[in-house]
């Protein structure tokens, strides 16, 4: 009787034990007050620049903020959670191009040099980001 009960210990045990979470981008991107700033620079360069400014006219900027701020922080391994809709449903109907696209990540390239982020951590972010791209475009 005492090899079940060992076996059983061993076993909860294991399942007790969570992996380490690997917040080393997190915290290469600022934790939560750089990640903000990363998404508050994306939205100024957006708000200035022609190629897709006129696409963000009708949206709520202050919500789309806090979204963005929680799924970057979930995407770096940060202690957040991603109350937001799917990228496929938020970008429904919005037929976003490719070059849309690629204009956004622009923006956030240069929000995360004007931050000091250093090129592997923006590299790093942008990798966790990529499989997102076929949930947005031309949806």
């Amino acid at each position: 009787m005492r090899l079940p009960v060992l076996f059983l210990a061993v076993l909860l045990g294991a399942c007790a034990q969570q992996p380490a979470r690997d917040d080393s981008l997190y915290r290469a991107l600022g934790e939560r007050p750089g990640i903000t700033r990363i998404v508050e620079g994306t939205l100024l360069n957006i708000a200035r620049d022609p190629r897709i400014v006129e696409r963000f006219r009708k949206i709520d900027i202050q919500r789309l903020r806090n979204k963005l701020i929680e799924q970057f922080c979930v995407e770096a391994g940060g202690p957040c959670t991603y109350t937001g809709d799917s990228m496929a449903e938020s970008h429904k109907g919005q037929n976003v191009s490719r070059s849309d696209f690629n204009a956004l990540v622009e923006d956030l390239i240069a929000a995360m040099e004007a931050q000091g982020v250093p090129v592997p951590a923006q590299n790093r972010l942008l990798a966790r980001l990529a499989p997102m791209r076929g949930e947005v475009i031309e949806r």
